[in-house]
C-alpha cells in the first residue's frame, strides 16, 4: 500500500483542538480536506503528520505553535485612532476586518478592544502562539 509522499494529492478528515480541548475546526459532516503534500497549502506540522500515512490510517498529533501558525508577534497589535475607522463601519470586539497596508497588500485583523478614542487591532493569526492537536484520518491518496 503506497504511503503519502511529497507531490501526492491527499483527502483528509480531521478535527483540530486547542490544549483545553476546544474544537476550533473540523471536517466532520463535510467533504474531506484535499491538498497536495509539499506545496505549503496547510500548516507545516499538519503536512509532516500526513507524510508516510496510508489510506485508511488515523492518528492524533500535537503540533507545536512554531510548526502551526507561529508565535504571537506583539508588533502586529496596533492601536488606531477611532476617527480612522469609517463611521458607517459598526465594529465590535472579535470582528475580523481587512486592512490595506502601505504597500497596497491587504491583511486580516481582529478587533480586540474599542474605546471612544482607540480601536485595538491584532494582525496575528487567531491561532498564533497556540499548540494544536489534530485527529487525522487519511481518506485517500491520488
Amino acid at each position: 500500500m503506497p504511503e503519502a509522499k511529497k507531490g501526492d494529492q491527499v483527502s483528509i478528515h480531521y478535527t483540530g483542538r486547542l490544549n483545553d480541548g476546544t474544537v476550533f475546526d473540523s471536517s466532520d459532516g463535510s467533504e474531506p480536506l484535499v491538498f497536495v503534500l509539499g506545496t505549503g497549502q496547510v500548516i507545516p506540522g499538519f503536512e509532516t503528520a500526513v507524510m508516510g500515512m496510508n489510506a485508511g490510517d488515523s492518528k492524533t498529533v500535537k503540533i507545536l505553535a512554531r510548526e502551526a501558525y507561529g508565535a504571537r508577534a506583539e508588533d502586529l497589535v496596533m492601536n488606531v485612532d477611532r476617527g480612522q475607522i469609517p463611521e458607517e463601519l459598526d465594529i465590535e470586539v472579535g470582528q475580523r476586518l481587512q486592512m490595506e497596508k502601505p504597500d497596497g497588500e491587504t491583511m486580516r485583523v481582529t478587533v480586540t478592544s474599542i474605546t471612544d478614542e482607540i480601536v485595538t487591532l491584532d494582525a496575528n493569526h487567531p491561532l498564533a502562539g497556540e499548540d494544536l492537536t489534530f485527529d487525522i484520518t487519511l481518506v485517500k491518496i491520488t
